[in-house]
């Protein structure tokens, strides 16, 4: 299991692609993550993020998106995301999320999306390096708690958690099947209620559930991504510890105006081969 930052050790960090702070300097052997999701591409976004993602080449290591990608999951409007990200050279790990199922056009939306280079993750693994390596899902909604929907009464109900059983089933294998010591969890659903607080409480079981964060703690996740709550919180941590950020576009930019991404740093725990002297995971502002 990998070494968790001391709350002491992390600052902000959420980016707008535009500055480069003195802070914003890493430890040697760390990787920078830069993760968004829900920004919605629509037919006539072409060209709304194109310039803002291509600055991730300096910024961060990898670009992570937690879904939501398109507004209706419309072919056309998978096109428009592949254009937008078309100037970025860092590799791209990706779920998809609610909104990309919409007009059922998930398969060759996939393929759209694969055929531009990005590392999308439906129960699938991506090994940046052989320390760092993302497993990634889309999640599902059922509750949190003591609210959380059991597989009780009408078939429909039990097909519903089914789903989201299914869902955290293939986030514990793609766990699982990671070789490098850091794991990076990515989903669009939330993994525990923390990150979905601020929003209206009656919504909360349709924006997560916390059997996600089950194979989290099971698998010593270093981090985890989520979006789709747009008026959450942007950080909480699982029972386990695990840190997790809702990195929402409408909730970083709440956070901070014209932001584009959030950064977080991952670092090779002690003693694994290419890590710096104590190298540990840590935020940093971008």
């Amino acid at each position: 299991m990998t070494e968790r930052p001391t709350e002491r050790s992390i600052a902000g960090a959420i980016s707008n692609g535009h500055e480069r702070r003195a802070s914003s300097a890493r430890k040697p052997g760390t990787v920078r993550i830069a993760a968004v999701g829900d920004f919605h591409c629509g037919v006539d976004d072409v060209g709304l993020y194109r310039e803002l993602f291509a600055r991730v080449n300096e910024e961060a290591d990898v670009l992570v998106l937690t879904g939501d990608l398109t507004r209706w999951g419309a072919l056309n409007e998978f096109k428009v995301v592949v254009g937008e990200l078309a100037d970025v050279t860092v590799p791209v790990v990706a779920v998809l999320g609610n909104h990309d199922y919409e007009s059922g056009e998930v398969e060759e939306g996939s393929r759209i999306l694969r055929g531009r280079g990005v590392h999308l993750l439906c129960g699938d693994t991506f090994e940046l390096n052989p320390i760092v390596g993302f497993a990634g899902v889309k999640g599902f909604m059922g509750g949190f708690g003591r609210g959380m929907l059991t597989p009780f009464g009408e078939p429909e109900t039990k097909s519903f958690v089914k789903a989201t059983l299914n869902e955290v089933h293939a986030l514990e294998i793609a766990l699982r099947r990671l070789s490098t010591p850091v794991r990076v969890a990515v989903l669009h659903y939330a993994p525990i209620a923390a990150t979905i607080a601020g929003e209206p409480e009656a919504i909360h079981s349709y924006l997560g559930t916390d059997r996600l964060a089950e194979p989290l703690d099971r698998y010593g996740a270093a981090v985890a991504f989520h979006g789709h709550a747009h008026s959450g919180t942007l950080r909480g941590n699982t029972l386990g510890g695990v840190p997790v950020f809702n990195v929402s576009l409408p909730l970083l930019r709440k956070e901070r105006p014209g932001a584009m991404y959030y950064i977080y740093d991952v670092g090779a725990p002690s003693g694994a081969a290419g890590a710096a002297p104590d190298a540990q995971k840590s935020m940093s502002i971008g």
